[in-house]
């Protein structure tokens, strides 16, 4: 018995690794297949390269009112590249630019002059942004830790730990060195677990450093399908029968809302201002006394 849950909890976990590797590596799939530049978004961008952003251009432009999505495209870009304008014209310009480092393409309008751009390069830290940090890898997440001076995890500012945690599982952990590569220690472990490590030497301590990146989330909607008795009458669950109540509560509640009030209700006068005091032609003789 004990075996067959263990051999159970087994299949469960290497189900449900393989489909987060499968669903990861088709969003993955989906993200690099570009067909035409107007799909170019926040999140494939990273994955594009300046000689195919050339060619989806240059082939879109042949495209009527391409020149109104120009704009929008640029911005998308940005994000990814180093994007500047340039007059070919000027041989300075154009020499600084077509020199291999750039990547160019023209306008429509050719008043703006020609587009040059350049992957943007991080190399510090600071570089790293909500966007980028979903497209690097581990290996060079610590490389950047490492260039930090030398002052481990404590040494990030915390708007920049933010960052990294929301692309990255980070923990870490400060052991003497012997302790620290122990057989069957916490390094060893983490390793074995995927995790890539940076070792930040503190004395005679050295603080270990783990990350790894995280698995993009994906939503999954279970649907249930009717169930039926053997008399074919539909089994209703307790969940089911807790929303019909909230749809009747609700019904209840415009239905309420609808009802217009009557002369025999009493709320019926309720609804209007109360007049202003009409003063009586008989009045007038209000307050004389008449003599008999």
């Amino acid at each position: 018995m004990a075996i067959s849950i263990i051999l159970s909890t087994f299949a469960r976990k290497i189900t449900s690794s393989f489909f987060t590797y499968y669903i990861y590596n088709m969003s993955k799939q989906h993200e690099e297949t570009l067909e035409s530049i107007l799909d170019l978004n926040s999140n494939n961008v990273w994955n594009v390269d300046e000689n195919e952003i050339v060619t989806l251009w240059e082939n879109e432009m042949k495209e009527d009112n391409f020149s109104s999505c120009e704009e929008k495209l640029l911005n998308i870009i940005r994000l990814a590249y180093e994007v500047v304008h340039f007059d070919n014209g000027d041989e300075r310009e154009n020499a600084k630019y077509t020199n291999g480092e750039w990547a160019t393409f023209p306008r429509s309008d050719i008043k703006k002059g020609i587009v040059a751009i350049r992957k943007r390069n991080i190399t510090r830290l600071t570089d790293l942004s909500y966007e980028n940090i979903k497209h690097i890898t581990a290996a060079t997440l610590l490389e950047l830790i490492s260039r930090n001076f030398g002052g481990g995890w404590d040494s990030i500012p915390l708007s920049v730990k933010d960052i990294i945690e929301s692309g990255f599982e980070v923990t870490t952990t400060t052991l003497p060195a012997s302790r620290l590569h122990m057989p069957g220690g916490s390094l060893e472990k983490k390793v074995n677990d995927g995790f890539e490590v940076l070792e930040v030497e503190k004395g005679t301590w050295v603080e270990a450093i783990f990350a790894k990146k995280k698995a993009p989330a994906t939503k999954l909607r279970l649907l249930f399908e009717n169930e039926y008795d053997e008399d074919g009458n539909r089994v209703v669950r307790d969940d089911d029968d807790d929303d019909e109540l909230d749809d009747r509560d609700d019904e209840d509640e415009e239905d309420e809302d609808d009802v217009q009030p009557t002369e025999d209700d009493e709320t019926f006068y309720s609804s209007y201002a109360p007049e202003a005091d009409v003063k009586d032609d008989d009045d007038d003789t209000a307050g004389l006394s008449v003599l008999e």
